[in-house]
Protein backbone atom coordinates (compact mmCIF):
# COMPACT_ATOMS: atom_id res chain seq x y z
CA UNK A 1 0.00 0.00 0.00
CA UNK A 2 1.26 3.19 -0.99
CA UNK A 3 1.61 5.81 1.72
CA UNK A 4 0.10 9.19 1.10
CA UNK A 5 2.20 12.59 2.41
CA UNK A 6 -0.54 14.57 4.75
CA UNK A 7 -1.76 17.47 2.36
CA UNK A 8 -1.47 20.87 4.20
CA UNK A 9 -3.12 24.11 3.07
CA UNK A 10 -2.09 27.71 4.87
CA UNK A 11 -4.81 30.18 4.69
CA UNK A 12 -3.96 33.33 4.82
CA UNK A 13 -7.22 35.78 5.65
CA UNK A 14 -5.19 39.02 3.60
CA UNK A 15 -3.79 38.86 0.55
CA UNK A 16 -1.57 35.55 0.20
CA UNK A 17 1.79 36.91 1.43
CA UNK A 18 1.53 34.52 4.88
CA UNK A 19 0.46 31.81 2.93
CA UNK A 20 2.87 31.95 0.33
CA UNK A 21 5.79 32.16 2.74
CA UNK A 22 4.52 29.69 4.94
CA UNK A 23 4.43 27.39 2.35
CA UNK A 24 7.65 28.17 0.87
CA UNK A 25 9.23 27.10 4.38
CA UNK A 26 7.55 24.16 4.97
CA UNK A 27 8.15 22.76 1.53
CA UNK A 28 12.36 24.09 1.87
CA UNK A 29 12.17 21.87 5.12
CA UNK A 30 9.85 19.30 4.92
CA UNK A 31 8.91 18.35 1.71
CA UNK A 32 9.29 14.58 1.87
CA UNK A 33 6.85 14.68 4.65
CA UNK A 34 4.08 16.78 3.29
CA UNK A 35 2.22 18.18 0.43
CA UNK A 36 2.10 22.19 0.81
CA UNK A 37 -0.67 24.55 -0.67
CA UNK A 38 -1.15 28.32 0.10
CA UNK A 39 -4.52 30.21 -0.58
CA UNK A 40 -6.05 33.39 0.56
CA UNK A 41 -9.06 35.49 0.71
CA UNK A 42 -7.00 37.70 -1.65
CA UNK A 43 -5.04 34.97 -3.48
CA UNK A 44 -4.22 37.68 -6.56
CA UNK A 45 -2.01 39.71 -4.19
CA UNK A 46 0.86 39.72 -2.39
CA UNK A 47 3.20 42.35 -0.60
CA UNK A 48 5.56 44.00 -3.30
CA UNK A 49 8.61 43.54 -1.70
CA UNK A 50 8.04 39.61 -0.43
CA UNK A 51 10.18 37.79 -3.02
CA UNK A 52 12.69 40.26 -1.87
CA UNK A 53 13.01 39.33 1.71
CA UNK A 54 12.34 35.88 1.32
CA UNK A 55 15.46 35.76 -0.86
CA UNK A 56 17.48 36.89 2.05
CA UNK A 57 16.27 33.46 3.19
CA UNK A 58 17.39 31.51 0.85
CA UNK A 59 14.05 31.02 -0.85
CA UNK A 60 13.13 32.33 -4.51
CA UNK A 61 9.36 32.92 -4.85
CA UNK A 62 8.77 34.01 -7.76
CA UNK A 63 6.10 33.30 -9.50
CA UNK A 64 4.63 31.62 -6.04
CA UNK A 65 0.92 31.24 -6.68
CA UNK A 66 -2.04 30.46 -3.82
CA UNK A 67 -5.54 29.16 -4.58
CA UNK A 68 -8.32 31.16 -3.84
CA UNK A 69 -10.31 29.63 -1.31
CA UNK A 70 -12.97 28.23 -3.65
CA UNK A 71 -10.34 26.62 -5.57
CA UNK A 72 -8.69 25.12 -2.27
CA UNK A 73 -12.64 24.01 -1.01
CA UNK A 74 -12.34 21.59 -4.16
CA UNK A 75 -9.64 19.39 -2.30
CA UNK A 76 -9.37 17.41 1.01
CA UNK A 77 -6.80 18.40 3.46
CA UNK A 78 -5.17 16.33 6.56
CA UNK A 79 -4.13 20.00 8.65
CA UNK A 80 -5.29 23.69 7.27
CA UNK A 81 -3.51 26.36 9.22
CA UNK A 82 -4.93 29.49 9.19
CA UNK A 83 -3.01 33.07 9.28
CA UNK A 84 -4.49 35.88 10.16
CA UNK A 85 -3.65 38.74 13.05
CA UNK A 86 -6.17 38.02 15.59
CA UNK A 87 -5.74 41.49 16.75
CA UNK A 88 -7.52 42.76 13.91
CA UNK A 89 -9.06 39.19 12.08
CA UNK A 90 -11.10 36.98 13.14
CA UNK A 91 -9.46 33.18 11.71
CA UNK A 92 -11.93 31.57 9.21
CA UNK A 93 -13.90 28.21 9.48
CA UNK A 94 -12.17 25.83 6.90
CA UNK A 95 -14.92 22.99 6.40
CA UNK A 96 -14.54 19.33 5.97
CA UNK A 97 -10.79 19.18 7.44
CA UNK A 98 -10.15 16.86 10.55
CA UNK A 99 -7.41 19.42 11.87
CA UNK A 100 -7.79 23.15 11.82
CA UNK A 101 -4.95 25.35 13.42
CA UNK A 102 -4.22 28.83 13.55
CA UNK A 103 -1.59 30.98 13.68
CA UNK A 104 -1.92 35.08 14.69
CA UNK A 105 0.81 36.60 12.56
CA UNK A 106 0.73 40.40 11.46
CA UNK A 107 -0.41 41.35 8.08
CA UNK A 108 2.43 43.01 6.59
CA UNK A 109 0.00 45.08 4.28
CA UNK A 110 1.02 48.58 3.70
CA UNK A 111 4.10 48.14 5.89
CA UNK A 112 7.93 47.98 4.99
CA UNK A 113 10.95 46.20 4.90
CA UNK A 114 11.33 45.57 8.68
CA UNK A 115 7.67 44.77 9.16
CA UNK A 116 7.86 42.27 6.35
CA UNK A 117 10.92 40.73 7.65
CA UNK A 118 9.60 40.27 11.31
CA UNK A 119 6.46 38.71 9.78
CA UNK A 120 8.47 36.46 7.48
CA UNK A 121 10.82 35.46 10.74
CA UNK A 122 7.84 34.68 12.88
CA UNK A 123 6.23 32.32 10.42
CA UNK A 124 9.75 30.41 9.92
CA UNK A 125 9.55 29.67 13.45
CA UNK A 126 6.25 28.77 13.67
CA UNK A 127 6.80 26.37 10.26
CA UNK A 128 9.40 25.17 12.41
CA UNK A 129 7.51 24.38 15.08
CA UNK A 130 5.04 22.58 12.93
CA UNK A 131 7.41 20.25 11.56
CA UNK A 132 9.09 19.37 14.98
CA UNK A 133 5.61 18.35 15.93
CA UNK A 134 3.96 16.88 12.95
CA UNK A 135 6.85 16.07 11.06
CA UNK A 136 8.84 12.79 10.30
CA UNK A 137 10.58 12.86 13.79
CA UNK A 138 7.08 12.88 16.02
CA UNK A 139 5.03 11.07 13.41
CA UNK A 140 7.25 8.35 11.88
CA UNK A 141 8.07 8.21 8.02
CA UNK A 142 4.81 6.18 7.98
CA UNK A 143 2.42 9.04 8.79
CA UNK A 144 -0.83 9.48 7.70
CA UNK A 145 -3.70 12.62 7.52
CA UNK A 146 -5.20 10.22 10.19
CA UNK A 147 -2.15 10.07 12.74
CA UNK A 148 -1.88 14.14 11.80
CA UNK A 149 -6.07 14.35 12.57
CA UNK A 150 -5.58 12.92 16.19
CA UNK A 151 -2.58 14.82 16.95
CA UNK A 152 -2.72 17.45 19.91
CA UNK A 153 -4.02 21.09 19.25
CA UNK A 154 -2.06 23.66 19.46
CA UNK A 155 -1.93 27.51 18.84
CA UNK A 156 1.59 30.00 17.97
CA UNK A 157 1.66 32.44 20.80
CA UNK A 158 1.85 35.29 18.97
CA UNK A 159 5.12 37.91 19.27
CA UNK A 160 3.28 40.25 21.83
CA UNK A 161 2.82 37.39 24.19
CA UNK A 162 6.75 35.45 23.68
CA UNK A 163 7.85 39.06 23.76
CA UNK A 164 5.68 39.88 27.63
CA UNK A 165 6.63 36.28 28.75
CA UNK A 166 10.53 37.44 28.54
CA UNK A 167 10.04 40.48 30.07
CA UNK A 168 8.31 38.61 33.47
Amino acid sequence: MLNRKPKILFLSTGDATRSQMAAAFLRRKAVQSFEVASAAVRSDASHPLTNDVMREAGIDMAGEISQSIAESLKEPFACVITICDATRERHPIFPFTPRLVHWSVTDPAGFGLEVLRHVRDEIEEQVARFIADFGPAATGPASSPKDLANAPSWTMPTYSERKEHRNL
